[in-house]
């Protein structure tokens, strides 16, 4: 299966950084990397002005969010369509920041099913945080996420395995933890869905966790915001 390395921008950079997809091309060809698909996903403010730098560069374009309706009343937000109209291909819906904020999982649903019927491909972010690994739940939480998350009919989208357990707190899954909830996961999606592992990726751990069964790619944060690190990255895959 093709790997996917996605890089969550969150919120960081200015526009300037439009021209980080030409930095990663001058380190990491496309001719280099023509067995994998290379994705960012920057704020939403600058997905219009990067549409052609990314293209040039022959990465894909993503936002982190979009809203579950196609238009309204909702200061502040962006729907789907508005985020295919500005160049994005991708979606993340459900990262664990925004589940830690309230986010339900079947606010999630609705968002995947808006993002699916703009022909905007959904990431779809699951995962459990320590209490639930510790109590021994982790495979049931998750397995619920995913149930309640992926809406009815929905077959093109990315499921993203986020530990929240281990992002930013010191504490690591190790090859195992991965390989057993990947294992878990592709069970229930089944063979064609890509499956991202996204819990602090970076250059030093990438190759061994990229050739882990049933990983098929990488959500990456901080990583991501350094072409050097996102092509390391890579290059692992």
């Amino acid at each position: 299966m093709r790997p996917l390395i996605a890089g969550n921008w969150k919120m960081h950079g200015d526009m300037s950084w439009v021209e980080k997809p030409a930095a990663f091309e001058a380190l990491m060809p496309a001719t280099e990397r023509k067995h994998l698909d290379i994705l960012i996903c920057p704020p939403s403010l600058f997905i219009a002005a990067m549409a052609a730098s990314c293209h040039e560069a022959n990465i894909l374009l993503g936002a982190q969010n979009c809203h579950r309706a196609e238009s309204g009343a909702h200061t502040g937000e962006v729907s789907a369509a508005m985020v295919k109209s500005a160049g994005a291909e991708f979606v993340i819906v459900g990262h664990s920041e925004r589940r830690a904020g309230g986010e339900t999982d079947e606010n999630v649903a609705t968002k995947a099913m808006a993002a699916s019927k703009q022909g905007v491909t959904p990431i779809i972010c699951v995962g459990e945080n320590l209490d639930v690994r510790e109590e021994g739940r982790a495979e049931s939480v998750v397995t619920d996420q995913i149930k309640a998350s992926v809406p009815a009919g929905v077959t093109d989208y990315v499921l993203a395995y986020e530990p929240i357990w281990a992002i930013g707190t010191g504490m690591t899954a190790t090859a195992d933890d991965i390989k057993a909830m990947h294992a878990v996961i592709r069970g229930l999606v089944g063979p064609k869905v890509r499956i991202l592992y996204g819990g602090s990726v970076k250059p030093v751990n990438a190759k061994k966790i990229l050739s882990t069964e049933n990983v098929n790619g990488a959500l990456i944060g901080g990583a991501s915001l350094e072409m050097e690190s996102l092509a390391a990255i890579a290059r692992a895959a």
